[in-house]
């Protein structure tokens, strides 16, 4: 009876997980939502920026744009690695790290954004020289120009010669693309600026160098507030599959240890009915 007594506690431990893990799952549905709005609100500007940028650039001498050069003299790479501030989401943050070991560069400062990162790269024996967590819960415009500011400081500095943003992209509940964008210094593709020069004859006020080296910034902050809603709604997209995998899992063991508890509960009684029909013969004899 002792087995049995922990078959049905195991039975109730596996009950109150399964609400846990089914709770969690609507919580990231819910979520998700809000963050795919939030991500549908940027795109049209970004786009924008972009088209804007490259309309301007065969119009201006690319040595006159800032952001195109390297600053280092040493070659130093910053990862700016986007994660999440909590776990149970699958392989959502590992696979960060796993896109962070493909680069061969030995000297890599890590700028962590959200908890899972800072934890992972520091563990590795990672230099990250700063952690920012707020900006997943709240994630504001604001915030995010800010930290991309200073990125852009360091580099103008001279600090790395490289910045690389590695995040996990949203494209539906069930599936994150790890992305590994270059973002610093700004690389031209001619044939680009080639397809979306218009031929149209602008006047610029102020000068042109001025309007792109102003462009340029805004379009960094843009793509890394971009990246940020994008790993919050992949977050929670990882996390509502693996909450759902989890219920599934749980609902399966449950299954088993009752069908396994049914059985014994009726091999005990099968035993005790043996027992008093043996007696009541036994009597009779």
């Amino acid at each position: 009876m002792s087995n049995l007594k922990e078959i049905r506690s195991r039975i109730a431990s596996i009950s109150s997980t399964m609400k846990i893990t089914s709770a969690m799952k609507m919580v990231s549905a819910a979520k998700l939502k809000k963050a795919q709005d939030r991500m549908s609100n940027i795109r049209p500007y970004a786009k924008a920026l972009k088209s804007t940028i490259q309309n301007l650039l065969p119009n201006v001498n690319h040595s006159e744009i800032k952001l195109t050069k390297q600053f280092s003299e040493k070659q130093k790479t910053l990862i700016v690695a986007i994660t999440s501030n909590r776990g149970l989401c699958g392989g959502f943050n590992a696979n960060i790290f796993k896109k962070a070991k493909e680069l061969k560069n030995e000297d890599i400062e890590v700028f962590s954004i959200g908890k899972k990162s800072a934890d992972l790269f520091s563990r590795n024996q990672y230099r990250v020289i700063k952690t920012e967590n707020d900006i997943l819960d709240e994630p504001t415009r604001v915030l995010s120009q800010k930290i991309s500011q200073e990125i852009i400081n360091e580099f103008l500095s001279g600090k790395w010669s490289k910045v690389i943003l590695i995040y996990n992209k949203f494209k539906n509940a069930g599936t994150q693309i790890v992305e590994s964008t270059p973002i610093l210094p700004i690389k031209i593709n001619d044939e680009d600026t080639e397809d979306n020069q218009s031929g149209k004859d602008y006047i610029f006020e102020p000068d042109k160098t001025s309007i792109i080296n102003t462009l340029i910034p805004n379009q960094i902050h843009t793509q890394l507030f971009e990246a940020v809603l994008n790993s919050i709604a992949a977050e929670h997209g990882a996390r509502m599959t693996a909450m759902h995998k989890a219920t599934d899992n749980a609902n399966e063991l449950k299954q088993n240890l009752t069908l396994a508890y049914n059985r014994q509960r009726q091999a005990a009684i099968t035993n005790e009915i043996l027992e008093i029909v043996a007696g009541a013969e036994a009597l009779n004899g």
